[in-house]
């Protein structure tokens, strides 16, 4: 164990850090029980007098635990909903030092995968403490995170046995949040496995020992400054193992289509590819497995099911492995912080991927083999290289103003940031670091930086003042700007004025940072010069010489990864001046600033009953990045009114940073549709809406809007019109602000309106809740009360009154199928609104107050009982207090359900005629709805 000279007591002067650990395998328990001991060095300079332990298994035990909360943030319910028996969990039996004396111990408070260990002693400074611990693991399932038992009794494990954190001034630990990122001290391991003999280990450790006895067999695995503790046991697991030059690669990433041969050859064009880039593995062997690719895939080539090829079988093959082996010899070799300097060693992995992108395959482009398909090669996202997704996907953030700090820790990133953009961001900026530098190749002191601190700790603030003794300029701006904070990059080519021999050029930067810009001078289609712009706070202006420049562009290439490049450009001799041209497209495509696009799309739509099937076009400016400034256009034919239909809209979208005011909105819409059968209404409805969102978590679904608009609405009817119209056309003032927390466990939602018109005005409050016990037993709560401030509408009309089960939708908010019938299936349609009634009684309006309350309880998984109450005040009549229960059958949450009416005011409607015309049923068809269910779990 690494003993030098001294043994006295408990105490040792060890070289290092060591762990041996002997592990019994119950496979059927799905269990282990372990003898563990930690010899701990004190590297500080700081006694201490407690040791904290990581026990990442025991985050699985409970509901509550903070990975039980991440699951819950992220939309899943799978953790909640599983049994006991399909998570696991630890029991330390026992923690005793080197003398055996009992070692206080126990879990930190809301942190049960923490063990604080009291030392009987303090352990000074250069010693080392001993530890013996006794527990019992229970493995979970796969299910949850893909480590653990698989159905077929496969066991792929990380993190698994109990854990040392790392002091180092402070004591560094953490939470298991599903994010691969726990911080360990590096360390001799000696670890024994005693499991069934039909079972095979594969791991990184060195094997030392088989020994069987009869069906159990013990394998001994010894590896030396390690710190990554995966391993695979299974029943002869679909791993291969491909001995090159330099070390063996284990994987079992396939690749259907491809020989083994083949494979063999590409492995080892890829190690040599890590053995050249990054220096030699410190290790005999690097395991590279499939579940490692699920977890951290190529996005976009990943979602394409197995039977679309648009990538040659070797292409996918090498980038799923290179992307894999890359990420596991960074993180083994290069020892950071993995939650919180996560940004250096991830950007590092999308850095090389790039990197051998550009070497091996130039001319892959992002489409693959879809880019030479007639109809698509035309787009400009087929015309892009395959590395520019990684501009992409960064940009869909920050264009969405959800990007966040790379400096920001990884546990409090979004989803979509944590697994995708900020590593990406991170790479596209070490290519514009290394374009910027010019007098040093990144790539050369990455290579440097890597082999100086090999197998040692590291920080950003060293790898900083590394770089920065290795180039003349300042890269200040990468640290603090870049990587510091999430201000965008914009430039804008402000002012261009020419002369006899010179350009005279002025360059604002619109946003507060010290970033750079690159300025490119053109001759015709050739880059004539290039210009590195620095410092510019405000305003920078400067000259060149004309030498035929015919075009100036800041950040040409797009390696700026800049938000807005669409005053970037002057041609100073085109047809237009330094103006854009227009282009018309066929479909979304890709922003080309180089134009003011307008897109066309072909629409088949269904609304509603009255219109049917509608088919038209839609002319916009949106691309598949997001901008402030979206209009559309949107004539469509109706089939079955046979009308023209349709929509028009311009809104524009302020996006605040730093706030937690987020972003406002403002604009206005119009639409022309049909809301009964020959019966036609025009909605114009300008708004300007206020969105809140905590700035400080963007983790926390917590949201708030504030809006004001006025709905006007004129309607008209035609010959065959089936209703009558008695309220002349109005126009209605609306504020309105809701506060949601749309949590799938705890979900909590909360609004008020008041709306004035010229013949009314009112307000109304609506509050619901819902909530996911631990037992799985779902309760759902909605209050809603309203009331007329001032009603002079006529007596025998309810068109503006609160209504019980089904609005009116005087504001045409509601997308209704069938709005205006009173009979058949669409009748039957549901949206809870208002009063949130299923059955539909005598008294369905209210003129003067309504307030009603809406329960619903778990009976057996998605079947649910229900039960509204409420109060409904006409004028001249009194109070009447209604009531209703019955069944609801939750298929999707508010998306797709079935309500079934037994007893209610009207007696037990179960049993009375026409039963199936009281059923109420609540669906949409609108795909941007259900996208919201992705959404969610992304941003």
């Amino acid at each position: 164990m690494l003993l030098l000279i001294l043994c006295t007591g408990q105490y040792y002067l060890v070289a290092q850090n060591s762990m041996s650990i002997k592990a019994k395998l119950n496979v059927s328990e799905k269990s282990f029980t372990i003898n563990q001991e930690i010899i701990y060095k004190n590297t500080s300079n700081d006694s201490l007098t407690s040791i904290y332990l990581n026990n990442w298994n025991n985050a699985y035990s409970t509901k509550t635990t903070p990975l039980a909360k991440r699951f819950e943030q992220e939309f899943s319910t799978k953790f909640h909903l599983a049994k006991s028996n399909e998570r696991g969990y630890t029991v330390v039996t026992q923690i005793t030092d080197n003398l055996d004396n009992e070692l206080v111990n126990h879990n930190l408070k809301d942190r049960p995968d923490v063990i604080k260990v009291e030392l009987a002693q303090p352990l000074l400074p250069g010693e080392s403490y001993h530890i013996k611990l006794n527990y019992i693991l229970v493995v979970p399932d796969d299910i949850f995170t893909g480590y653990g038992i698989t159905k077929n009794k496969e066991f792929n494990l990380k993190y698994w046995y109990i854990l040392p954190a790392v002091y180092d001034g402070k004591w560094h630990y953490y939470s298991n949040k599903n994010l691969d990122d726990l911080l360990i001290p590096k360390a001799d391991i000696h670890l024994e496995l005693e499991h069934p003999r039909n079972y095979t280990v594969v791991s990184e450790l060195d094997v030392v020992n088989f020994s069987p006895d009869g069906n159990i067999q013990t394998t001994t695995l010894f590896g030396k400054d390690r710190t990554d503790s995966f391993i695979v046991i299974g029943n002869f697991p679909n791993y291969k193992y491909v001995q090159t030059d330099q070390i063996n690669l284990i994987s079992n990433i396939n690749e259907t289509g491809l020989q083994p041969q083949d494979k063999a050859i590409l492995t080892d064009k890829i190690v040599r590819y890590l053995n050249t880039n990054l220096g030699t593995y410190p290790h005999n062997k690097l395991l590279v497995s499939e579940l490692a690719y699920k977890r951290d895939p190529l996005y976009g080539l990943n979602q394409l099911p197995n039977f679309i090829k648009v990538f040659p079988d070797n292409f996918q093959y090498e980038l799923k492995l290179l992307k894999t082996a890359l990420k596991k010899y960074i993180d083994n070799i290069l020892l950071m912080h993995p939650r919180e300097d996560y940004w250096l060693s991830e950007g590092l992995q999308i850095y090389y991927l790039m990197k051998y992108v550009d070497e091996n395959y130039p001319n892959t482009k992002l489409l693959g083999g879809l880019s030479n398909i007639w109809g698509i090669k035309s787009f400009n996202v087929a015309k892009a290289d395959f590395n520019f997704q990684y501009y992409l996907f960064h940009m869909e953030m920050a264009r969405r103003n959800n990007d966040q700090p790379l400096a920001m820790s990884k546990d409090k990133l979004l989803k979509f940031n944590s697994n995708i953009a900020n590593k990406y961001k991170a790479a596209i900026g070490l290519v514009y670091l290394d374009q910027f530098m010019e007098d040093a190749n990144l790539s050369q002191l990455l290579k440097t930086f890597i082999d100086d601190n090999k197998l040692n700790y590291t920080t950003t603030d060293e790898f900083q003042d590394f770089l920065s003794n290795q180039t003349s300029k300042n890269i200040d701006w990468f640290f603090d700007d870049y990587v510091g904070t999430r201000k965008k990059i914009d430039f804008k080519l402000k002012k261009v004025k020419t002369t006899d021999d010179s350009i005279q050029i002025t360059v604002k930067n619109k946003r507060n940072h010290s970033i750079p810009a690159k300025l490119y001078a053109y001759k015709g289609d050739s880059v004539k010069n290039t210009y590195w712009l620095e410092n510019i706070k405000d305003e920078f202006e400067f000259t060149i010489p004309k030498d035929s420049i015919t075009k100036l562009t800041i950040n040409e290439d797009y390696i700026i990864p800049e938000i807005n490049r669409r005053d970037n450009f002057d041609n100073l001799k085109g047809i237009f001046g330094s103006g854009k041209p227009f282009q018309v497209r066929i479909f979304k495509d890709l922003e080309d600033p180089r134009y003011n696009q307008i897109f066309m799309m072909p629409l088949i739509e269904y609304r509603n009953i009255y219109d049917g099937l509608v088919i038209g076009t839609k002319w916009y400016n949106k691309t598949l990045l997001r901008r402030r400034l979206n209009y559309q256009f949107s004539p469509q034919y109706a089939i079955n009114s046979n009308t023209i239909t349709g929509s028009a809209s311009a809104y524009y979208t302020h996006l605040i940073e730093d706030k937690d005011l987020f972003d406002i909105t403002y604009g206005a819409n119009v639409r022309y549709q049909s809301f009964a059968q020959d019966a036609f209404v025009t909605s114009f409805t300008p708004q300007v809406a206020f969105t809140f969102r905590k700035d400080s978590d963007f983790r926390s679904d917590l949201i708030q809007q504030a809006s004001a608009r006025y709905v006007g609405i004129r309607r008209n009817l035609g010959p065959d019109a089936l209703v009558n119209i008695t309220e002349p056309d109005y126009g209605v003032f609306n504020l309105r602000y809701v506060l949601v927390n749309p949590g799938i466990i705890n979900y909590a939602r909360f609004s008020g309106d008041f709306q004035v018109a010229e013949n009314f005005s009112k307000v109304a409050v609506n509050y619901e809740f819902r909530k996911l016990f631990e037992n799985n037993q779902q309760f759902s709560f909605r209050f809603f009360a309203g009331a007329f401030i001032k009603n002079n509408t006529p007596v025998d009309s309810d068109f503006f009154s609160f209504a019980l089960d089904r609005p009116t939708d005087y504001l045409f908010d509601l997308p209704y199928l069938g709005r205006s019938e009173a009979s058949g299936i669409f009748s039957q349609q549901i949206i809870i609104a208002e009063g949130g009634f299923k059955s539909k009684l005598d008294t369905p309006f209210a003129n003067q107050w309504m307030t009603t309350a809406n329960f619903s309880t778990s009976i057996w998984r998605y079947i649910q009982a229900y039960g509204d109450i409420g109060l409904v005040k006409n004028r001249f009549n009194p109070a009447k207090f209604v009531y209703d229960s019955g069944i609801r059958l939750v298929l999707v949450e508010d998306y797709f359900e079935l309500f079934f009416p037994i007893y209610s005011n009207l007696g037990w409607e179960i049993a009375q005629p026409n039963y199936d015309q009281k059923i109420r049923i609540m669906f949409t068809v609108d795909p941007q709805v259900l996208l919201g269910l992705f959404r969610r779990k992304w941003y």
